[in-house]
C-alpha cells in the first residue's frame, strides 16, 4: 500500500473507545488530530496524551477533536485516563487495521533487532476528510504545540 500523502482522503475507520465506537465519517465538519502512539503508561506515550490534554481547549477553539490511538485494550486505556486526567480520546487498536491503514503499524528497529510495532505518527484530518498534513517519527515532547501551531499556520492560509 502506498504511504499516505497530504491531500489524501483519510482512511476511513471505527474504533471503540472507553464509551462508544468513534467513526471518523461521523466527525465531517470538524478537524481531527489522530495521533498514533505505542503503549499507555509509557514515558513519551505519556507526555504526549498529557501535553495533548493541556491544549484541548486551544484544540476545541479551531473546531479541532484530538484523538489518540495505540494497541492498548479499552480497560487499560481507562486506567490510563483516570491515572492522568486524560481528556482526549482515545482508541482501541488492537487488530491494528485502522493503524495498518494509515501505516503507522510495521517494521522496526530498536538495539540491532527487528520487530512489528507501532510507528508514533499523527495525522491532521481537515474538516472534509482529507489530510492536511503528517508527522512521522514524532518525538513526543513538544509535539502536540508543533500540531496546535500547523492547525492555526493551515487556517489562516500559510
Amino acid at each position: 500500500m502506498a504511504e499516505l500523502q497530504i491531500g489524501d482522503v483519510a482512511p476511513h475507520f471505527t474504533n471503540p473507545t472507553e464509551s462508544q465506537d468513534f467513526t471518523l465519517s461521523e466527525h465531517k465538519g470538524k478537524n481531527i488530530v489522530l495521533f498514533f502512539y505505542p503503549k499507555d503508561d509509557t514515558p513519551g506515550c505519556t507526555v504526549e496524551n498529557i501535553d495533548f490534554t493541556a491544549l484541548l481547549p486551544e484544540f476545541e477553539a479551531h473546531n479541532t477533536i484530538l484523538v489518540g490511538c495505540s494497541a492498548d485494550p479499552v480497560a487499560k486505556h481507562a486506567k490510563f485516563r483516570e491515572k492522568h486526567d486524560l481528556k482526549i480520546i482515545l482508541l482501541s487498536d488492537e487488530d491494528h487495521k485502522t493503524m495498518e491503514a494509515y501505516g503507522a503499524w510495521g517494521e522496526k528497529k530498536m538495539y540491532g533487532k527487528t520487530f512489528m510495532g507501532i510507528k508514533r505518527t499523527t495525522f491532521l484530518i481537515d474538516e472534509n476528510g482529507k489530510i492536511a498534513h503528517i508527522w512521522r517519527n514524532v518525538r513526543a515532547k513538544g509535539h502536540a504545540q508543533k500540531v496546535l501551531d500547523k492547525l492555526i499556520e493551515l487556517e489562516n492560509g500559510a
